[in-house]
């Protein structure tokens, strides 16, 4: 069966959509003029590499390199809305990357972290109780700041493009016309979505941390960041194989909170959004193609 899961991806960016297959991306932006920006480029050899085929250890490697082209197609999204013509690459990307996980990394893991380890230290709760309070805290933590930057205007059409993004994939999935009336029909949740990763990490991380027991408060920190690598290995994993098993009705049950979330990450698209999404998948295959020829 095709491995899907790096057949193709996608993610959102201001104004527009990044598409991404396996020797190519293309991002498709509405430049303030109205028209549509595209930008496209080779993506490097660690895609077509052997390392895409060693379970986990591929997708901690592949999801650092997603993180980096990622933040590239923000900053080339947002160079197009100002006219700047500015590169993040080399040194600087990596900085700017290391400093987005830092913040994520010290709000989603050590923050639940230290409140556990203090109502461990100050209530006297068990450490398994105050594992599962850490886990359960990071959770809602997550949800809430989800639904908070939901309401900032420039967040919002940040979700519109990613339910355009969805809809397009799913309207290719079904080997519809990709039309923007035809994509409008398809359904905004996918099953492969960011979100669906990080939900799936969070869900992880409260079983492991909780069965790692009683842990000094230095180790407990410790422990959260060190096993991230190892949490989102099993997480892609996890990701890939219910990709590969939709028709699955057991599979249809487990990811049903996976597609739930992602109600707070999309937005309706309007059909302009959905052209830009067009655009940018038709892009990404034309660019395929190119180097395949």
């Amino acid at each position: 069966m095709e491995d899907r899961i790096i057949t193709y991806g996608g993610q959102a960016v201001i104004e527009g959509v990044m598409m991404r297959g396996q020797k190519a991306f293309a991002i498709a932006m509405r430049a303030p003029d109205g028209k549509i920006a595209i930008h496209t480029e080779k993506l490097a050899n660690v895609y077509r590499s052997g390392i895409t085929k060693i379970p986990f250890l591929r997708g901690t490697i592949l999801l650092w390199d997603a993180l980096g082209l990622g933040m590239r197609a923000l900053t080339l999204s947002a160079n197009t809305q100002t006219g700047e013509d500015e590169k993040l690459e080399g040194p600087a990307l990596y900085l700017t990357l290391g400093l987005s996980l830092a913040f994520g990394i010290g709000l989603f893991f050590l923050l639940p972290a230290g409140i556990g380890g203090a109502a461990e230290h100050y209530l006297g709760w068990s450490s398994w109780s105050n594992n599962l309070l850490e886990g359960v805290f990071r959770l809602l933590l997550f949800i809430v700041y989800l639904w908070a930057i939901s309401f900032m205007p420039e967040v919002k059409r940040l979700f519109m493009y990613h339910g355009a993004e969805h809809k397009t994939i799913n309207a290719f999935e079904a080997g519809a016309e990709l039309t923007p009336e035809v994509v409008a029909k398809y359904p905004i949740e996918h099953a492969r979505c960011g979100t669906a990763f990080l939900l799936t990490l969070i869900l992880l991380s409260i079983l492991v941390f909780t069965a790692l027991g009683p842990l000094p408060i230095l180790w407990r920190l410790l422990s959260r960041i060190l096993l991230i690598p190892f949490l989102a290995g099993i997480a892609i994993e996890y990701i890939r194989w219910t990709a590969n098993h939709l028709g699955n009705p057991i599979v249809q049950f487990l990811i049903k909170p996976n597609l739930a979330m992602q109600h707070l990450t999309t937005r309706t698209p309007d059909l302009s959004m959905l052209e830009v999404a067009i655009t940018s998948f038709q892009s990404m295959q034309k660019a395929e193609h190119e180097i395949v020829t």
